[in-house]
């Protein structure tokens, strides 16, 4: 191996260990910021796959492409919420009386059995030795809340979003100069593989998201399930957290279920069960093609240390941010460090 050859392979080296680094200090000091950003890398590359499927398709300039891929949707969505908002207003406000409820009832119901009245004893005298407002209430409410807010990383990750589909050509030629010149190629290689790896993650996701919330709706409705839409809706919006969501969003549901008798909450169980076979062995693999195959223990790894370090929006983005670290790792160190050439990239 010449000293060029040396010096090349040390550099990459180099550069995705610097990655990795930044990367974990940043989820370790700057977690929101760096989550937020992250959140509008995606929505930039939304915008910008709707904008260029607009531009093909009508000939319209990227600039009014790009304005009626964002506010086409906006004005959609608008319609739907103005036409459903009673409806899902109404049993939202019905969800939110009635799960506590049914939890209360659930603990009657297992009070009826001895060992199981001896384990709530037991969790009763714990949560009493427990001082208000102890690390682990903070804990729990640390994992449900965060300083920006739930609202405030949405409009970052959207402004961010927004201005990075109005040049996204910019911001990648500035990430690309920072490499050396017989580097950039590359370099630009392994970003467009990024881009196109999240696109078709993003594609996939909506797509499943829509046949999880229809099928969940339908099929709650046709067992008699009340709040069928709106538990509908927190299905779906649900399913974009790989195997935690779809978990979430079975509680309310089996909770009303139960309430009106054991035979419910097992229809309730096994529709859940089923839309989620659906989406796993039939609308994923059929979605995801061209998509980078994340294993689901690595995935699950994922979301439990960003959940750990950066609460729920960590578990939201988990998946994504593991797509495009596999992209990275395949290129830059198992192609071209490693000299494997097989792998996928």
């Amino acid at each position: 191996m010449n000293r060029d050859s040396i010096a090349a392979n040390t550099f990459i080296q180099a550069s995705v260990v610097a990655l990795v680094v930044l990367a974990v200090m940043l989820l370790l000091r700057a977690d929101e910021a760096f989550l937020a950003i992250f959140g509008g890398v995606l929505f930039a590359i939304l915008f910008n796959s709707a904008a260029r499927w607009i531009q093909d398709k009508t000939g319209l300039p990227y600039g009014g492409a790009l304005a009626l891929a964002i506010i086409g949707p906006m004005a959609i969505l608008g319609g739907g919420l103005w036409f459903a908002a009673p409806a899902v207003s109404e049993q939202a406000a019905q969800l939110v009386e009635r799960v506590p409820e049914a939890f209360r009832q659930l603990q009657e119901q297992l009070r009826e059995w001895k060992w199981t009245d001896q384990l709530l004893d037991q969790q009763d005298r714990v949560e009493k030795l427990l001082p208000e407002g102890s690390a682990a209430a903070g804990a729990l409410g640390s994992f449900f809340s965060s300083s920006f807010g739930a609202l405030g990383n949405l409009v970052i990750a959207l402004a961010v979003g927004l201005f990075l589909a109005i040049n996204p050509h910019l911001y990648i030629k500035g990430l690309v100069h920072l490499f050396p010149l017989d580097k950039r190629e590359r370099a630009q290689e392994v970003f467009d593989e990024v881009a196109s790896s999240l696109r078709s993650w993003l594609a996939a996701k909506l797509v499943a998201m829509f046949a999880i919330g229809t099928l969940t709706t339908v099929g709650l409705w046709l067992i008699g399930i009340d709040l069928a839409l709106v538990l509908g809706l927190v299905a779906a919006m649900l399913s974009f957290i790989p195997n935690i969501g779809p978990i979430i969003a079975l509680l309310p549901a089996a909770l009303i279920g139960l309430v009106d008798g054991p035979e419910k909450l097992l229809y309730v169980v096994i529709l859940y069960i089923g839309v989620q076979s659906v989406e796993s062995y039939l609308l994923t693999p059929l979605l995801q093609q061209r998509m980078v195959d994340l294993p689901p223990a690595l995935t699950l790894g994922v979301q439990v240390f960003l959940g750990v370090v950066a609460g729920a929006m960590g578990l939201i983005l988990a998946a994504p941010l593991a797509a495009a670290g596999m992209v990275i790792v395949q290129m830059w160190y198992v192609q071209d460090v490693l000299g494997d050439r097989s792998s996928k990239g």
